[in-house]
């Protein structure tokens, strides 16, 4: 990876960490386009450190809030039924799913789930997931009707985006559409949720690559993405927020469809080469993953 890929894939990362698109499967096309192969899951991980640190940033006040209540309801000086209090516990609760299996799927997560055969089909299936949600849910739940229940079940959508082209945003907005919630409030709280995962899957990749180096990128390129994708989230995030409120999911979902199938034609003619190197069947792919 050169410096000038580096910044190419900051700019990138920070422009579709919060779209529901994937950056994690942008990222991986990307880096197969400039002939770099796979940048791998700690780059992508370790960039997401920026982009969540613009999520802290454009969310301050309401997570200084969050955790404020939630620090005083342990100790009674708040009832532990505050709204900001539960969503401290369902932050918290949301996150377990993405944990577990982060750390049981590791290895999978790191080879065969990059495949871009998975990428393109999950890119797809769950584009028109997003798009029947977005259609046909009521979206009239407000956030401060959130439960436990509906936050785990953002949380289990969350730990989808583990493979890349789910969308870590994508998956947890369409869970909340489905549940009811509208779309702001779907998307606020998956930004909210995304906090402590991304930054404790970040920095796990980065202690383990600072204790035992790899041969993928070079540490300082990966901090220069990570300080451009920081920059350009912030500007996405407020862009996305404001369009949402008035505007519908279809251009997102639309994209989503034809990026996939513009991916599985490359695949397929060969121009891209979906583990990096020699290009492996989908069918192969799920074997090897244990999907049926």
């Amino acid at each position: 990876m050169s410096f000038f890929d580096a910044i190419l894939l900051g700019i990138l990362q920070g422009l579709t960490e919060f779209l529901p698109v994937s950056s994690s499967a942008h990222l991986r096309i990307a880096s197969e386009l400039l002939g770099i192969g796979d940048a791998g899951a700690a780059f992508t991980a370790i960039t997401q450190i920026g982009t969540e640190a613009a999520v802290i940033v454009f969310f301050w006040r309401d997570i200084v809030r969050i955790i404020g209540s939630w620090w005083k309801s342990l100790f009674g000086k708040l009832p532990r039924k505050n709204p900001d209090a539960l969503m401290g516990w369902w932050i918290i609760l949301g996150s377990f799913p993405i944990v577990l299996l982060g750390l049981v799927f590791e290895d999978a997560i790191d080879t065969t789930l990059r495949s871009l055969w998975f990428t393109a089909t999950m890119l797809i299936v769950f584009g028109v997931l997003l798009g029947f949600a977005d259609r046909f849910s009521p979206k009239t739940r407000p956030l401060e009707k959130l439960t436990w229940q509906h936050g785990l079940a953002y949380g289990c959508a969350q730990a989808l985006a583990l493979i890349p082209g789910v969308s870590r945003s994508g998956g947890t907005i369409t869970a909340g559409l489905l549940m009811g919630y509208k779309r702001e409030a779907a998307a606020r709280y998956s930004f909210l949720l995304a906090i402590p995962a991304v930054l404790g899957s970040g920095f796990y990749k980065l202690l383990k690559e600072v204790k035992e180096p790899t041969a993928g990128v070079p540490m300082s390129l990966t901090l220069v993405a990570t300080v451009i994708a920081f920059v350009i989230a912030i500007f996405v995030i407020k862009f996305f927020m404001g369009y949402i409120s008035k505007k519908s999911f279809m251009p997102f979902v639309i994209y989503r469809i034809a990026l996939g199938i513009l991916v599985f034609i490359l695949l397929g003619t060969g121009v891209l080469a979906a583990d990096g190197g020699a290009t492996v069947s989908a069918a192969t792919a799920l074997a090897t993953n244990g999907v049926g």
